[in-house]
């Protein structure tokens, strides 16, 4: 059925994203604001057909694959196979599985389940904001109270306050008082924290240390990947029967690096992101992981259409041990077909990515 379609044209769009509450600081970056655009692009077929998927980066050279076979530039096996056809990588995924009638899911071999646990990834340092009157530890409870309500059951926290915006041991105290707290509200949920590179691995350990108790599931990201320093939290973890994992890989990810660290036994879970790493990227290194005993989960903050397109990979490659989810809408995109509930997320079994776009088609082509 693919033989039969040749790429006819390029189109873009625009969707948005709208979070439900103004989202703050995270150990290296500011304010996050509300919402963002983001560009979608739309490959049509010359026997009529379409899939679409969002872009992050460039679509330069994109246009050179305008005229060709579908299956020179895509193997339904494999991905993305022509460089220049990278930026199309989720809009030639979805235009795929819709052709072959097939969710994205099945097109991606249909190895995990359909019902993926997913974390809220919105609790940042709201207690940090407004910078003239603070809200304290109350702003992170409420957004924890907001998401549960959402249908969340887990929540990954913000560490590493004291790396750029409190006293160094205030905001180490602050990272413990947080974490603590939110534990002793929601004593059943699942507790990951994330301290986006802010810490050493000493600090990493000791913070570990304060909230032993509160049964953390991993660590994400403490310091920047080196491997003396993992091998240090490591021998902590084993040292005290610690179940908590190591996460890591989000931040410019050095694949190369992050295989060794893995082989090593250094990282538990790599989390390069869902869409500027890519689909076709993961569906290459995925059978690797899996041969080392390490897990994935996406990076999918800041779109909820990232949080969709990351619980279609994990029923579809399977070994992603949970998705992050980002509380919000998407103007411009019907994601009906996905419903959380109780910290599960529903992936649909309608054809590609289940995800009609409804946002007006850009009048000025990428090409045709």
């Amino acid at each position: 059925m693919l033989a039969d379609h040749r790429i006819a044209s390029i189109e873009t769009s625009r969707v948005s994203t709208r979070y439900p509450r103004n989202v703050g600081r995270n150990a290296r970056i500011g304010n996050h604001g509300t919402g963002f655009d983001t560009t979608a692009v739309i490959v049509r077929t010359d026997a009529g057909a379409s899939g679409w998927g969002v872009v992050e980066g460039s679509l330069d050279g994109a246009d050179a694959v305008v005229g060709r076979p579908l299956l020179d530039v895509f193997d339904p096996a494999a991905g993305v196979t022509d460089t220049a056809a990278l930026p199309l990588d989720f809009a030639l995924h979805d235009l795929a599985a819709t052709i072959l009638d097939v969710p994205a899911h099945t097109l991606l071999g249909g190895l995990g389940e359909s019902e993926v646990t997913t974390y809220s990834g919105a609790i940042y340092f709201d207690d940090l904001d407004p910078d003239d009157a603070p809200r304290g530890l109350e702003a992170v409870l409420a957004n924890c109270a907001e998401d549960w309500a959402a249908g969340f059951r887990a929540f990954k926290l913000k560490i590493g306050r004291g790396n750029r915006w409190m006293e160094t041991e205030a905001g180490f105290a602050r990272d413990v008082e947080v974490t603590r707290a939110v534990r002793e509200a929601y004593p059943d949920a699942r507790l990951l924290v994330d301290a986006n590179n802010g810490f050493s691995p000493e600090r990493t350990i000791r913070f570990l240390t304060a909230v032993a108790d509160c049964d953390l599931f991993w660590v994400e990201e403490p310091f920047q990947e080196e491997a003396d320093g993992l091998r240090l939290l490591r021998d902590h973890l084993a040292s005290t029967g610690s179940r908590t994992l190591v996460a890591d890989g989000e931040f410019e990810p050095d694949e190369p690096q992050l295989l060794e660290l893995a082989a090593a036994g250094l990282l538990d879970v790599l989390l390069m992101d869902v869409v500027s790493y890519g689909l076709t990227a993961w569906r290459r290194i995925m059978p690797t992981l899996a041969e080392l005993g390490v897990a994935a989960s996406p990076h999918a903050w800041g779109m909820p259409l990232k949080t969709l397109y990351a619980a279609q990979m994990a029923a579809g490659l399977g070994n992603v041990l949970t998705v992050e989810g980002v509380p919000g809408r998407t103007e411009g995109a019907d994601t009906s077909a996905y419903a959380l509930t109780d910290g599960v997320l529903a992936v649909p079994d309608a054809p590609g990515f289940a995800i009609p776009l409804t946002a007006p088609v850009t009048t000025d082509a990428v090409a045709r």
